[in-house]
């Protein structure tokens, strides 16, 4: 799967915030100040569903487009991907390297570990 530009995250976002199918004048009303001109949420709404994110379904004469993946999996796919090319696969150097860049706390790597002995009681 392949990263997401930021403003096709924003198109997705639309989806994902505000349930249900869309034809692209609605996907561009909930776009944000400056709004995209409309030919370019309509060009960014065909390339995500060529590339797999959103598919359509036709009414009349116009697509009414729908997300294929919740933001959920995207983030599960993304991070899955993100973590074997930048980290070895090993999501123990991915929190490492959040340590090592002061990123993170000694009280929320705790909470991590409360939540690893819960996972693993269950």
């Amino acid at each position: 799967m392949r990263r997401l530009t930021n403003k096709e995250l924003d198109i997705m976002a639309i989806f994902w915030h505000h349930p249900g199918a869309r034809f692209v004048k609605e996907i561009h009303d909930f776009c944000s100040d400056p709004k995209p001109h409309i030919n370019t949420v309509s060009t960014q709404v065909r390339t995500l569903e060529k590339d797999g994110f959103l598919a359509h379904k036709t009414i009349g004469g116009s697509f009414q487009y729908y997300p294929l993946l919740s933001e959920e999996q995207y983030r599960k796919e993304f991070l899955t991907v993100f973590v074997k090319n930048f980290f070895g696969n090993s999501y123990r150097d991915v929190v490492s390297s959040f340590v090592h860049d002061e990123k993170i706390s000694v009280d929320e790597l705790e909470d991590l570990i409360r939540q690893v002995r819960a996972a693993h009681e269950e």
